[in-house]
């Protein structure tokens, strides 16, 4: 096929907004091609060259355009830019100086086929270092002289990313489906979710027909279209929709990602199938250590971790390691854990149709938990008191809610659909505490990397009127300058003892205790049950009790207020509950 064709289908199916005509003329386009034709003509028809995965671009700016058409269309490029100042589109621009330069050949030179362009364009992409501009110039030029005005106008837009047919995924997919399968695209959607690879999908149907949509597997390094969940309001809600059974996971807060291991390394992929293997080294590292498996697809949740107090960080500040540059340095600052919970391919099995409990099965026994990578916790739960217990438990351990899962031989990893197989759950509201709390210093944390000789961490008390006793709640990291930090050693020195206070009722053993004696203002994010601290102790649920969550200092301390005067745990048990009204 001539690209001069392919553009001209292209021109058609721009002068419509019809869906079902649009598929029409995709179907009409990939008729006329050949077999070895059908993945480019896919990647291009989307604007692009690959899958979007490989993260391979043409990275062609206006000036090299400008400049291009320029050298093609033998103008000045002072015409070029006042034509474009006008217009406000390089590929109407390269249309228009292209018909006259048309209009005055005697001999219209070779036109070029879509491979043709295809190749050129690749190496494109691909060109790097020292004389690339230069060698992209020289490619572009020649692709548009060779081209006819309408062909000229595609390729430009193309080139810089704005060819916008209004064409997508699925509407190509449609067009196969009604050439290859009479219309049901059940098995190429499949596979193409399996894939995430638009091009190999369209050429295995060219070649092998519908069979091979059967054949196609999940392939480490290609990225799987990640399953979806549905959501529920109450407990009740979810059970009833499981079956009354059914399996709890923690929901980090981090970003959820697939490890591809293959041969030579890792890969990671985020949801949104971008590959961001170079944000996460440690995560590379730990995956290829702890993980025993030739090759494999798993998936989890990357989260970040305190360094100081080992809780989990909130999302937000996971997104500083997504950077380009001073990667080393966020890794010492915002090291991280990821939580697996499924495993699609293992060792040249498809395991996307094994039953969840399977699956599991299948990635506890390659995973060795022992080092940052983790399973995600979870439990099975047949009652709404458990369920209930279980989502306390996940949001004082800094998760943002839970994930229910089907366990029937039904539950299958859905890649790309959203369905009831998986339902999530968590708070319908985020807020901040509605007051600062005021609590007493009781423990501390030695630092670690950039807070090494001082203190990480504070481990914070309420005062329980009834027991005369200073009750945990949360361990303090955040909030403070680093001329804070390496001052608390001396500010704190008066209050250290080397056992615990009589007074300080604590589950968690700090390096250092210190007699309650200094007052500390905190703003957090919520309050929430938990198992490990000791604030307001089995008074909303027994054996929990309750925690600041993502507390920081605000930079104020209590020095008017004695230890006595701090928040009393019956002042949390009220803000509890508060929180709970705005729930329901």
């Amino acid at each position: 096929m001539l690209y001069s064709e392919l553009a001209d289908y292209y021109s058609r199916i721009e002068s419509t907004t019809k869906r079902l005509e649009m598929t029409s003329i995709l179907v009409e386009m990939f008729k006329r091609a050949d077999k070895d034709e059908v993945a480019a003509i896919s990647y291009l028809t989307l604007g692009k060259l690959y899958p979007d995965f490989t993260g391979i671009e043409m990275g062609l700016g206006e000036k090299l355009v400008a400049k291009a058409i320029s050298r093609a269309a033998g103008v000045k490029s002072k015409e070029i830019d006042d034509l474009y100042e006008k217009v406000g589109d390089l590929g109407l621009v390269a249309e228009e100086v292209l018909k006259r330069k048309s209009a005055q050949l005697l001999f219209q030179p070779k036109p070029p086929t879509v491979l043709e362009i295809y190749s050129i364009l690749d190496k494109i992409s691909r060109s790097s270092g020292g004389g690339a501009q230069d060698e992209k110039l020289a490619w572009l030029s020649g692709l548009l002289s060779g081209l006819t005005p309408n062909g000229a106008k595609y390729l430009v837009r193309t080139v810089m990313g704005k060819l916008r047919l209004g064409v997508a995924d699925m509407t190509i997919l449609d067009a196969l489906a009604d050439l290859y399968a009479d219309g049901d695209r059940t098995l190429i959607e499949r596979a193409y979710n399996l894939t995430s690879d638009i091009g190999m999908v369209a050429e295995a149907l060219a070649r092998e027909g519908l069979e091979a949509m059967k054949n196609l597997k999940p392939t480490p390094g290609k990225p799987i279209r990640p399953m979806l969940a549905e959501r529920l309001q109450s407990p009740e809600e979810v059970m009833e929709k499981l079956g009354g059974t059914l399996a709890l996971e923690y929901k980090y807060d981090g970003e959820r990602c697939q490890a591809h291991i293959i041969k030579g390394g890792v890969v990671l992929f985020s949801r949104r199938l971008e590959n961001i293997t170079p944000q996460f080294p440690d995560v590379i590292d730990a995956v290829a250590k702890y993980v025993r498996a030739k090759a494999a697809i798993v998936e989890g949740e990357i989260v970040g971790v305190d360094p100081n107090t080992g809780e989990l960080m909130p999302f937000q500040q996971l997104m500083h390691r997504r950077r380009k540059y001073g990667v080393e340095e966020a890794l010492e600052e915002i090291p991280t854990n990821i939580f697996l919970f499924d495993v699609m391919y293992l060792d040249g099995e498809d395991l996307t149709n094994v039953p969840y409990l399977d699956r599991r099965k299948r990635l506890e026994e390659i995973v060795d938990c022992s080092g940052s990578v983790k399973l995600a916790t979870r439990s099975i739960i047949s009652d709404v008191q458990s369920f209930e217990k279980f989502f306390e438990e996940a949001i004082s351990d800094g998760c943002e809610g839970v994930m229910a899962k089907d366990i029937t031989t039904a539950s299958v990893y859905q890649a790309g659909a959203r369905g009831w197989l998986w339902i999530k759950y968590k708070r319908d509201y985020k807020s901040e505490l509605a007051d600062t709390v005021d609590l007493a210093i009781v423990g501390a944390f030695n630092g670690r990397g950039k807070r090494a000789g001082t203190y990480g961490a504070l481990l914070l008390a309420a005062y329980d009127k009834a027991s005369d006793e200073f009750c945990t709640v949360c361990k303090l990291g955040s909030g403070f300058s680093d001329e804070e930090l390496f001052s608390l050693p001396k500010k704190l020195s008066d209050a250290l003892v080397k056992e615990k206070p009589a007074r300080v009722n604590s589950l968690i053993k700090p390096d250092i205790w210190f007699e309650p004696k200094y007052v500390i203002e905190v703003k957090g994010a919520e309050i929430t049950l938990s198992p490990v601290h000791t604030a307001a102790f089995g008074k909303i649920r027994g054996e929990a009790g309750l925690a600041i969550r993502f507390p920081r200092a605000t930079g104020k301390w209590r020095t008017d207020k004695s230890p006595e005067d701090s928040t009393t745990t019956q002042e949390l048990v009220e803000m509890y509950q508060s929180q709970l009204k705005k729930i329901t």
